[in-house]
């Protein structure tokens, strides 16, 4: 089995900690912390023999093969490298980074080190995305015109780190990030992108909205926020009929509704069911035959480069208010 730790102990952990309880391929071993009593006190919490007083500390550790990174998003790049160069192959949670040359800089370091090092976009593991992305390609919905993707929340805890704008805090970030990667596996790569934010006074955007301008003529939009009701989808919509993707990122309710005619009165709808999932342990699973050598990482390079890429050519936009070319 692959030997993981858990570089902090952030409660995003928790999903990880089920996720692997299911696989015959993950064990966690245990998780680090700053804090070495909060280290110990998070291992006998949740099972674990072995803990660690501080990241290095874990990282010399040569009982462990791999780290998953789920540190403020601001210090996710730092700590992969630092793990990367240690020889722990790395899952890191998302967003890798906002700022692509960063990104691939990290990248750069696993590749001469022979080291896997994936994005945890952990959605993107689940049936009902991949069934999602062979029924476009089968032409379900005819040729693309519009994708549309939403995920909004209300993030009631005033002391998390993603209401810091130093640590990579603010909605883009933490859930626009998804909306970004689902319009892409949609459509491809965006040509333009233009961004729209409301911050809150310390400079986080709490609620951020964007328009993506794709190959062909295909219109993109999502809108996400952290101090709304609980909103998600992902939908495309083509010249024949339109797919839609009810909870992509959090899977509570699994299948795909596909959408077909050109007229209200003669619609005819589909619901594809799925096969249950969960969504960690597929991602968790993949990682570990990628570390194997059995088959490819699903996220790799060259999609979290594209990823930090649009990230920040969105806050750019933002932050100036003119819209941002990527071509």
């Amino acid at each position: 089995m692959l030997r993981l730790a858990l570089l902090s102990t952030a409660q995003i952990n928790d999903a990880i900690i089920n996720g692997a309880a299911e696989s015959e391929l993950v064990s966690i071993v245990g998780a680090a912390s700053r804090d070495p009593a909060r280290a110990e006190a998070y291992a006998s919490e949740h099972g674990f023999e072995r803990w660690w007083g501080s990241y290095e500390v874990l990282l010399a550790d040569p009982e462990v093969d791999a780290v998953y990174v789920a540190l403020p998003n601001a210090l996710h790049v730092e700590w992969s490298i630092g793990a990367l160069e240690a020889g722990k192959h790395v899952l890191c949670e998302k967003p890798m980074g906002r700022e692509p040359d960063a990104v691939a800089r990290a990248f750069d370091v696993a590749e001469r080190a022979g080291l896997v090092l994936m994005e945890a976009f952990m959605y993107r593991h689940h049936p009902q995305i991949k069934r999602a992305r062979e029924l476009l390609d089968e032409g379900a919905v005819g040729e693309l015109r519009l994708v549309r993707a939403a995920f909004c929340s209300t993030l009631g805890r005033p002391d998390d780190v993603r209401w810091v704008p130093e640590l990579g805090g603010g909605a883009l970030l933490d859930v626009g990030c998804y909306c970004v990667s689902g319009l892409r596996l949609v459509a491809g790569e965006p040509q333009t992108v233009f961004g729209e934010q409301a911050l809150t006074p310390s400079g986080v955007d709490v609620r951020f909205a964007g328009t993506l301008r794709f190959p062909g003529g295909v219109l993109g939009h999502f809108s996400c926020g952290m101090d709304t009701a609980p909103s998600q989808g992902l939908e495309a919509v083509g010249s024949e009929g339109s797919l839609l993707v009810s909870h992509p990122f959090t899977a509570d309710v699994e299948g795909v509704e596909v959408r077909r005619g050109t007229t209200f009165e003669e619609t005819e709808v589909e619901r594809i069911d799925v096969e249950h999932a969960n969504r960690y342990r597929l991602q968790l699973e993949n990682f570990a035959r990628a570390v194997a050598g059995e088959e490819p990482p699903l996220l790799g390079r060259g999609d979290a480069v594209a990823q930090a890429r649009v990230l920040d050519a969105l806050l750019r936009s933002a932050e100036t208010g003119a819209p941002v070319s990527l071509q």
